[in-house]
């Protein structure tokens, strides 16, 4: 991520000449004396027992009408549903159903993604909280509140993006470097483990991934962390869900030791990391034991081949002149990693040297995608913070033997946003960004304190960020919430202290076009065409929800629920919620009936670093709530 806490996110943006890296400490201080004392100790009601959670449930998660087990709803993490009561001639009868707040002083950014098991609805909150709600009804069932130290350091927001479910548990990371296991019908502890320091960055914001080893039959409980502009050495982390206990651990920077049941294993690619610098007396630079690489999104799993597959973070610090020359591996790609043992199986990089931090954690969604030749290829798609979509071969690159960025591993590249300054395209046969010249920004001059200014776009926001897209079975199309700004960018000088930002860049974020910020996209993998468009005044924050229905929905920054058509992109219906929404939507059956949820409640990112853009923003309220939907005039089949 990207981005600094503000407890005051609503004054107007500083000056030009005030720095990236000075503002994220003030911000940060600010932060932890007045938003963290208020944490609470967890409450549980208590909740009828509902079935356990199996793989086999987990794993036909996209085919499921009354469930949504995990983030991303299947393995592939394609978000689309095969419920289709609410369509393109029924959606204008969509009328709220219920709501929850979620109460108290402790909004802030709700960017979360709910889960849905056996008439039961899971939800994260900001301020490393979970509820439990009744699916029916919106009656709270129980509440959990992890108590939080007063010297956390969180990134960007008090934001959680979700929960995974399994067996009778359900899980979820912590803004102090943690991940809880609660047991969903009660939301009593069953374990909680401590993963990193919270004091130096670490936190943990995505949502964990259940998998089953299809090697060793082992269910694995995956989940990464967060805290790359801190200097953090990113790891990712595989545990018994049953007990917590790590099974591996595997960091993102070249050169750093693994783990595997409690004992090193292997280092991560090559053990004299060859793509960090190092100093005349031949050590690596102080950038490497700092580099970043966090994996603080969700992963998909590749079943066939057995892979997890998640995205890697910005190295550390954004200043590229620390870590030149070398492409900073392995940070700001796609990591395959072998469930049983840890071990990279493959690894492609969107950005190497990321200079820019367009890091690489946006979601990998797994479908099948045709060539030129019309053959079918197994593969992946990713929407990168650096303006563009990206389509790789993930059987090649899953058996790559550990390789990084094997050759003819892209099957297309292409801009899906306007006016990419930094590059001119990706080189398919190397997979490398074809750069332009003057949009590194030059290191300060002999006594200065800064570098000349370039105008850069995507700025460090990105093209997208971590909001979610969907791909629709049906038409064969992505969709993308997207945003088209820029910024004014500018290198710092930079040095690592514990807890402090690692940044060494400064920016200022403009608006590219007066009438909008947003734009949602449905675009086409196969020609790289937009099939059509629609523009929003505010950026766009939320994931996207496809349906078998013919509909899209997402959210807006300025509160609405939105409902489009997948083929024409026909805005068909919409609802003002009362806040601004970043978070991905969710559509399940119940009872005969389908619901669509989403959660509301305005943060995030924008807001705090945004620069003009945060000031567009001012007029949004502060929210945080669970809302629900379904059609006015069907009736409830059978109820419990």
């Amino acid at each position: 991520m990207t981005l600094s806490l503000d407890t005051q996110p609503r004054t107007k943006p500083k000056t030009k000449t005030d720095t990236g890296a000075g503002r994220v400490r003030r911000r940060i201080i600010t932060a932890v004396v007045a938003g963290f004392l208020a944490s609470t100790a967890p409450a549980a009601w208590g909740s009828a027992q509902a079935a356990d959670v199996t793989w086999d449930d987990i794993a036909n998660d996209a085919k499921s009408a009354g469930d949504v087990l995990m983030y991303g709803m299947g393995v592939e993490g394609k978000r689309f549903s095969p419920l289709k009561q609410i369509d393109t001639n029924s959606v204008s009868r969509l009328v709220p159903a219920w709501s929850f707040s979620f109460g108290d002083e402790k909004q802030r950014g709700q960017e979360t993604q709910a889960l849905v098991h056996d008439g039961v609805i899971y939800v994260t909150a900001s301020y490393s909280r979970m509820f439990a709600l009744d699916a029916r009804t919106g009656k709270r069932l129980w509440t959990y509140a992890h108590r939080l130290p007063d010297d956390i350091r969180p990134c960007c927001d008090v934001v959680n993006r979700g929960a995974a479910i399994y067996g009778d548990k359900v899980f979820f990371g912590t803004l102090d470097a943690s991940i809880v296991a609660l047991n969903k019908d009660t939301g009593k502890v069953v374990w909680r483990k401590k993963f990193a320091d919270h004091k130096v960055g670490y936190t943990m914001t995505g949502a964990p991934t259940v998998v089953k080893d299809q090697k060793t039959g082992r269910m694995l409980l995956i989940h990464g962390s967060s805290g790359d502009e801190f200097g953090v050495v990113g790891r990712l982390f595989a545990r018994d869900p049953d007990t917590g206990d790590e099974i591996w651990m595997r960091p993102l920077v070249e050169g750093h030791m693994g783990r595997l049941d409690g004992k090193d294993s292997t280092p991560t690619g090559n053990a004299k990391a060859p793509s960090w610098p190092r100093d005349k007396d031949g050590q690596l630079v102080e950038a490497w034991n700092h580099g970043g690489g966090a994996p603080w999104q969700s992963a998909t799993f590749d079943v066939e081949t057995n892979t997890i597959v998640i995205g890697t973070g910005n190295p550390a610090p954004w200043n590229g002149w620390a870590r030149w020359p070398g492409d900073s591996l392995y940070t700001s790609g796609q990591a395959y990693v072998d469930p049983t043992t840890g071990e990279l199986k493959g690894f492609y990089q969107h950005t190497p040297n990321d200079t820019w931090d367009f890091s690489g954690n946006n979601e990998l969604v797994l479908f099948d995608y045709k060539d030129a030749s019309g053959k079918t290829v197994k593969a992946t798609a990713h929407a990168d913070r650096n303006g563009f979509f990206y389509v790789t071969d993930r059987t090649k690159l899953a058996t790559a033997g550990g390789e990084a960025n094997k050759p003819n591993s892209v099957l297309a590249a292409f801009p899906f946003v306007d006016g990419i300054t930094w590059a001119k395209g990706i080189d398919l046969k190397t997979g490398r960004p074809i750069e332009v010249e003057g949009q590194r920004p030059p290191p300060p001059a002999e006594g200065e304190k800064r570098g000349k200014a370039v105008e850069v776009s995507p700025p460090f926001l990105g093209g997208k960020n971590w909001n979610p897209m969907s791909y629709s079975e049906d038409t064969g199309l992505f969709y993308i919430a997207a945003n088209h700004w820029k910024e004014d960018y500018w290198t710092e000088h930079v040095g690592y202290n514990p807890g402090s930002a690692y940044l060494g860049m400064g920016f200022r974020i403009h608006k590219m076009f007066e009438d909008h910020v947003g734009v949602l996209r449905a675009i086409d993998p196969t020609t790289g065409k937009v099939a059509w468009e629609h523009k929003e005044e505010l950026p766009l924050w939320s994931g996207t929800l496809a349906t078998a229905g013919g509909l899209v929905f997402t959210g807006t920054g300025d509160g609405y629920v939105k409902a489009f058509d997948a083929k024409s992109g026909a805005e068909l219906w919409k609802f003002q919620t009362g806040s601004g929404i970043i978070s991905s939507p969710v559509t399940w059956e119940l009872d005969g009936v389908q619901y669509v949820g989403i959660t509301t409640g305005y943060g995030g990112a924008v807001p705090l670093w945004g620069g003009d853009l945060a000031d567009l923003t001012t007029r949004v309220t502060q929210g945080g709530s669970f809302w629900v939907f379904k059609l006015a005039d069907v009736k409830v089949s059978s109820a419990k």
